[in-house]
């Protein structure tokens, strides 16, 4: 498949970038500073603003899918959801984030008094752009939200799928950026959550 990854030289993008390549995709991987994207198979860097609209949706025209894996503080779902409607790209996928999850019916992991400060301006706009996606109907979106405790680790292969619920063991809560990579591209290979969001934790 021909995919464009917007975010392609970070923490998660370069695992995405890397599991896609391994598979055997066409990847058109999207950064400010594409010196920094891993010269993989398959791959095609180029250089794009997750702000400027119509450069997006040129760099991403023509795909099969799109995945937005920036920093929410660091982008606007306003422009990214314009930039793919714009492209005529209908699959959308996004990286999501644990803050909108549930830890009970109706309270959400970042409203609760333990969730870090310095954490919480990110998980707003994440939860904020979940609710913008769930008004949104004419593109295949998926909201793909990792476990508290989202970090560099393993690709082990092992992992339990949930919907709106936080999924946590006695041993916390957690997943590796190596784990999450899969169930995006089996997400991408094989739609299972159309305009839905899961989440993926151990």
């Amino acid at each position: 498949m021909k995919i464009a990854l917007i975010g392609a030289s970070g923490q998660v993008g370069s695992r995405l970038l890397k599991e896609l390549s391994d598979r055997g995709h066409a990847i058109t991987a999207i950064a400010r500073n594409p010196e920094k994207i891993a010269a993989l198979p398959g791959v095609t860097a180029k250089k794009g603003d997750a702000f400027d609209r119509d450069a997006l949706a040129a760099l991403i025209k023509g795909h099969d899918a799109v995945i937005s894996a920036v920093h929410f503080t660091a982008s606007d779902p306003d422009t990214l959801i314009a930039a793919v409607r714009a492209s005529g790209v209908k699959r959308y996928l996004i990286v999501g984030g644990a803050g909108s999850l549930e830890v009970a019916p109706g309270k959400r992991l970042v409203d609760t008094p333990e969730f870090p400060a310095i954490y919480k301006g990110e998980a707003l706009k994440g939860a904020d752009f979940l609710d913008k996606l769930r008004t949104v109907s004419d593109l295949d979106w998926t909201f793909l939200s990792p476990s508290a405790l989202f970090v560099a680790g393993e690709r082990t292969g092992k992992f339990r799928l949930g919907k709106d619920a936080l999924l946590a063991t006695d041993k916390g809560s957690s997943i590796s950026f190596e784990d999450y990579a899969i169930v995006m591209a089996d997400e991408i290979e094989s739609p299972k959550h159309i305009r839905q969001r899961f989440t993926v934790g151990y």
